[in-house]
């Protein structure tokens, strides 16, 4: 059947329709369209007419006309709508005009740099240009890296590489810096949390090197739908910026429905696994010549995911993740636009523009954390002229199941607002660090017109002997590389290598240190695509780990043990019987055991330890400290670590709803007694290292989402408590869920600004 039978079919399904909470349906749109101006060179314009673009749509137009103003612009329009000519044709014109102009694109990853690439060099080929265009990254090999920084019209880089390649060494890229016109930065919405305060600090030093070689250079920052566009714009580069988020482009009908597993274990209030019944949706869809997508929350997910798949139809299907070799990915993306693949799985390493061809129906297992991630996923799915399908399969998470009880949530989907930190103290300091090895800092300079530190951290950096101020300059002095010790993404620079000993020490993965204790352990099984790898040994030190392929019935996840030391207090609320605050903390993590679990079962079957060294990493935390005594009053002693845990655990669940974050960014922890205060205590941290802003979010805006948690728990259907309100731990509680709403409820009248003290 296509696209068009599949959605008539699920509607006349009673099966499938008695679990969806939501089916909203948005019209066709027609496209609006105006004219390419006057003053584009016709050639241009004439390319774009022999590939059937005889008028742009509105927003192009708009974003055209902005690039002729000499004006810095964001585009935030939905997925698939053209926002690529936006910024190509403004400095594909501007090269015509003025040969020695240059452009620097700034994307995520790397597979949309080479995305940009080809489709800059289709465009420059065609025309018979001499537009040089050229992706500059870690893999770029060192033969083309000197015509690269000589002869380059358009670089194409990432921040990374820009951070640590670039900008270190920007004597050597002198004709590109003295002739920068235009700097276009793509899917501004990824640059949040803790990558997004790195990211701004990173466009200071690019403004720093322009300046220094007397280039002005106009911002063009294209964008994914969020709340905030033009202040998140405005706050990453901190620049006055317009704002384009009237789109022209057409668009089919799109079906978005919310669909919540039937639940299997009333007691409990366990629903139906997500994942075996969104692996079940797929597979009928795909046997069905419907080309899909599936989003999984993790790796592992993904996988088996795609193992549940395979095994229903034997269809052309690739799982795709973080993890795998750059040409792996390569593979997968060039044969998924060729259409040798009927679908694919992937994790959300897929929301962003990567070219994948055009999709029928997308199916993301779980709620992505954020609205925003949500809408890059449903974009997936739709051609001009056709219906699509995008479909949220719920699982029994508090997050999850707060999201199915309140469809009207989604309904128009409002996006959140990106939050960004940069003036957190320790990314400050090490990129004041890399600009001073870039460039000396005169006395009276700042890093960036608000920052009236700048001199004391100058100051403080000189008497740690990394710096030397002489004739009213700070010089760099020391001998380390300052940017190779500062990562723009994770705690640590480092990632481990996966290396299957049995196929002469061949890679085949790779996974980030932090990660690395609790997915590739010794004994643990690793899923690379579709194939099963029992790790014989995790060597620590070498940063490797060696493997075997195997054929196992089971699957291993990981616990850790977690330890918390309060380092400053910074903001403080008091109530008699607790009180509320944000600060700085240091989490020790380490991993404990792991656990094997079966396949389509999903039971547990046997456990074994884990022996790895401890991390570190300081960041940003809210926390709420209780008086014993208080804290007793509401479930009894013996009952208020299981109360604590399940306070953490619903509001872990419902922050993310008005953070824009993934759960994963979060992190919440309970502890029977603090080093701090010496008493109980509940800890909800960032998950990045330095912290993202997040939690001191969380610390203004708690009283809403206190709230919000207690309704979501009123609401549950469940009689005592189950994963989809208060999660597992205080279950069996005689009143629990009327006991948490009333400690959720007297915590939010806590939260009085008259009462804050400032430390």
């Amino acid at each position: 059947m296509n696209i068009e039978q599949l959605i008539d079919y699920l509607k006349s399904n009673s099966g499938f329709n008695e679990n969806v909470v939501s089916w909203n349906t948005v019209p066709a749109k027609d496209a609006v369209y105006s004219d390419f101006p006057d003053y584009i060179d016709r050639r241009l314009i004439d390319y774009y007419v022999s590939k059937g673009i005889v008028k742009p749509y509105s927003h192009q137009r708009a974003a055209f006309d902005h690039a002729r103003k000499k004006n810095d612009f964001v585009v935030v329009t939905p997925t698939a709508s053209g926002k690529t000519l936006c910024y190509n044709v403004p400095v594909i014109d501007e090269i015509i005009k003025n040969p020695e102009s240059r452009a620097l694109y700034i994307f995520p990853t790397k597979a949309l740099a080479q995305d940009q690439m080809h489709e800059l060099n289709r465009i420059v080929e065609s025309l018979e240009l001499k537009i040089k265009t050229y992706t500059f990254d870690g893999d770029t090999p060192a033969n083309a890296r000197k015509s690269i920084r000589e002869s380059g019209h358009v670089v194409i880089t990432n921040p990374d590489m820009l951070h640590s390649g670039i900008l270190p060494h920007h004597t050597i890229w002198v004709k590109l810096f003295e002739n920068l016109k235009y700097v276009v930065i793509d899917e501004v919405h990824t640059y949040r949390g803790i990558f997004g305060s790195h990211f701004c600090n990173l466009l200071r030093r690019l403004e720093r090197v322009c300046s220094f070689y007397g280039s002005n250079p106009k911002f063009i920052l294209c964008s994914a739908t969020i709340a905030n566009p033009k202040d998140h714009a405005e706050a990453l580069t901190g620049r006055s910026m317009f704002l384009v988020n009237e789109s022209g482009a057409p668009s089919g009908e799109k079906n978005f429905i919310i669909y919540n597993p039937p639940v299997v274990n009333e007691n409990l209030g366990i629903r139906q696994s997500s994942v075996k019944l969104s692996a079940e949706l797929a597979s009928t869809f795909i046997r069905n010549k419907i080309t899909t997508i599936v989003f999984a929350k993790s790796r592992i997910r993904a996988e088996i995911i795609t193992n549940y798949i395979k095994e229903k139809t034997h269809a052309r299907l690739a799982a795709y993740r973080g993890g795998y070799l750059p040409g792996e990915r390569r593979d997968i993306e060039r044969k998924m636009r060729s259409g040798e693949l009927d679908g694919i799985v992937s994790t959300n390493a897929l929301e962003l523009g990567i070219d994948i061809g055009s999709l029928d129906a997308v199916i993301s297992v779980g709620y992505p954390g954020s609205v925003s991630s949500l809408l890059q996923q449903f974009g997936r799915a739709g051609r001009r002229n056709s219906s699509s399908i995008s479909l949220l399969v719920a699982n029994s998470s508090a997050l999850d199941q707060y999201i199915a009880e309140n469809p009207d949530f989604l309904t128009g989907f409002p996006p959140e607002n990106a939050v960004i930190n940069p003036d957190n103290l320790l990314i400050l300091l090490d990129h004041i660090k890399c600009a001073a090895f870039e460039l000396p800092f005169s006395e009276n300079e700042r890093f960036a017109p608000h920052i009236s530190t700048t001199k004391e951290i100058l100051d403080y950096l000189e008497s740690e002997g990394i710096l030397k101020n002489a004739s009213g300059k700070y010089h760099w002095m020391n001998s380390i590389y300052p940017a190779n010790e500062v990562s723009l993404r994770s705690a640590s620079h480092d990632n481990v290598v996966i290396v299957d000993a049995t196929s002469a020490n061949k890679v085949i993965g790779e996974v980030d240190l932090s990660s690395a204790p609790t997915l590739i352990h010794d004994e643990a099984i690793y899923i690379h695509q579709g194939r099963q790898f029992y790790i014989d040994k995790l060597d620590w030190e070498r940063r490797t780990a060696f493997c075997h392929e195997t054929d196992s019935d089971y699957y291993t996840d990981a616990e850790c043990k977690t330890d918390i030391h309060v380092l400053a207090d910074d903001r403080t609320m008091k109530k008699n019987s607790f009180s509320i605050n944000y600060g700085e903390i240091n989490i020790r993590e380490q991993a404990m055991l792991y656990k094997k679990i079966k396949f389509r079962t999903h039971e547990n079957i046997g456990s074994g330890k884990i022996t790895l060294p401890e991390i570190e990493m300081h960041t940003s935390s809210f926390w709420i400290d209780f008086d014993e005594e208080y804290l007793d009053s509401f479930g009894g002693k013996a009952n208020s670590g299981a109360l604590l845990y399940s306070v953490g655990y619903i509001l872990k669940n419902i922050a993310p709803v008005h953070l824009f974050c993934d759960p994963s960014d979060i992190r919440s922890i309970s502890m029977s007694k603090s080093s701090f205060s010496l008493k109980p205590a509940l800890f909800i941290a960032d998950s990045s290292p330095g912290g993202s802003g997040l939690s001191a979010k969380l610390y203004d805006i708690f009283p809403d989402i206190a709230v919000f948690a207690s309704e979501h728990i009123s609401r549950c259907s469940c009689k005592e408590g189950c994963p989809g309100c208060i999660g597992p731990s205080a279950g069996g509680i005689e009143g629990v869920k009327k006991i948490i709403c009333a400690l959720l409820k007297d915590l939010s009248n806590g939260h009085n600004p008259e009462t804050e003290t400032l430390h």
